[in-house]
């Protein structure tokens, strides 16, 4: 009997979040589709991250992506066979994107865009403190407030962090769904590498107490 082992989903969210942080970064930053009205892209770009990830990691079929995504099977085709090369074109001409993309971003472009993200962050093309200000920023757009404050209190930290003692005291004052920040770093598993991990973390330690 040949027995099948299936990747292990660890880290998920974590590699998602990257992906698509980076995919903000690809774009131009939140501040460039702030100024082109386009945030209205980003759960697009957040839906094709998932997708590029599923596949690429977990080598998830179509159909087990879209039932884990909530999009149809046909919708996850499209996100992956998206040429990040056609995206990254339109990209250089972004005032056109906008034109022709209007209030959402479609599925071949934010498919794109996604595989470019995903190929250069598996390429180490990340500066964790542009990174750090990237997951403060979204996590106010998409209001989080643990989160969001956490992260402005890291700004100008060094990754990766060794020891909660390492950021106890930035964090003084911070409470995370009714905990202090403090009290919830303590309880978590160290090193952590990036702004990414660490968000990662938390919200598991929050699933543990049942704060979710």
């Amino acid at each position: 009997m040949v027995v099948v082992v299936q990747p292990v989903e660890k880290d998920l969210e974590q590699l998602v979040l990257r992906v698509f942080l980076k995919a903000i970064d690809v774009l131009g930053g939140l501040s460039k589709l702030a100024e082109f009205r386009t945030l209205t892209w980003l759960p697009s770009l957040a839906r094709a991250a998932y997708c590029v990830v599923l596949r690429e990691e977990y080598f998830k079929t179509d159909r087990e992506i879209a039932e884990k995504v909530g999009l149809t099977v046909q919708t996850v085709r499209n996100i992956l066979r998206a040429e990040p090369s056609e995206a990254l074109e339109k990209i250089r001409r972004l005032e056109e994107l906008v034109s022709q993309e209007a209030k959402e971003l479609k599925v071949h472009t934010a498919g794109g865009v996604a595989k470019l993200a995903y190929k250069l962050v598996k390429e180490g093309h990340e500066e964790p403190k542009v990174f750090l200000e990237y997951c403060e920023r979204v996590a106010y757009a998409l209001d989080i407030p643990w989160a969001y404050m956490v992260l402005k209190r890291l700004k100008g930290t060094d990754f990766p962090i060794n020891s909660s003692e390492d950021i106890a005291r930035k964090v003084e004052g911070v409470y995370i769904k009714g905990r202090p920040a403090s009290d919830v770093l303590k309880e978590l598993e160290y090193p952590i590498r990036n702004p990414a991990e660490l968000l990662h973390r938390i919200k598991e330690n929050l699933k543990m107490h049942g704060l979710e």
